[in-house]
């Protein structure tokens, strides 16, 4: 009897421990539940069919018909090339080169140009500077990029830019002195520039192979 009784005290005291515990409302509780015949049904998602992506095209206002099929050939063998990209790159690069040359920055104009055209440009620095002329030009705006011509022949693909500019243009002698152009009034530029690039190079650069004007 006395063991029955030291039972049902030991029960009494866990269920006030198990209720001091679990019995008390701290106001951090996550509502419980409710059954499932009272939960809101949530709508299937509908199936969706795989559709296979079309084909890129490369045809845009910033392409003139003559690059078209060169665009899709570069497309084809490098399917990560994006036109609005490279555009806007070349873009970046016509300004960058400008700057370098204006500047004499040697360093620049390696970095973002093929032999024959950096060759060209170190021979007009060298030039500038023995006349002792100095370049005070500014790039205003560039009011058009168009890709005119693209190709892909040996792995090396090949696209051509025609970029139409207004560029103020000044140059000063050694004492500071303008000789020519003015910074107040722009200039509108017509210039042709091809980049290119080995499509399976690690290097994903395009650099300036040649330059014209229109």
């Amino acid at each position: 009897m006395l063991v029955v009784v030291l039972l049902g005290m030991v029960a009494g005291f866990l269920a006030l421990r198990l209720y001091a515990v679990l019995g008390k409302r701290t106001g951090h509780e996550q509502p419980l539940a409710r059954p499932a015949e009272e939960r809101v049904g949530v709508p299937p998602v509908p199936r969706t069919i795989d559709v296979q992506p079309e084909p890129r095209d490369v045809t845009q206002r910033h392409v003139e018909p003559a690059a078209e099929n060169g665009l899709r050939a570069i497309v084809a063998s490098d399917p990560t090339f994006d036109v609005a990209e490279f555009l806007e790159g070349a873009k970046s690069a016509y300004r960058m080169i400008l700057e370098a040359f204006w500047k004499g920055d040697r360093d620049t104009l390696a970095w973002l140009t093929e032999a024959e055209v950096q060759t060209a440009f170190a021979a007009a620095i060298e030039a500038r500077d023995e006349a002792g002329h100095t370049l005070d030009n500014r790039l205003v705006s560039i009011e058009r990029a168009v890709i005119s011509d693209a190709s892909v022949a040996g792995g090396l693909a090949r696209v051509t830019v025609r970029f139409d500019a207004d560029i103020a243009a000044v140059t000063r002698d050694a004492e500071g002195q303008v000789v020519a152009g003015s910074l107040t009034d722009a200039v509108e530029t017509h210039d042709v520039w091809t980049f290119a690039r080995m499509l399976k190079s690690g290097d994903p650069n395009w650099k300036l192979s040649d330059t014209d004007e229109a």
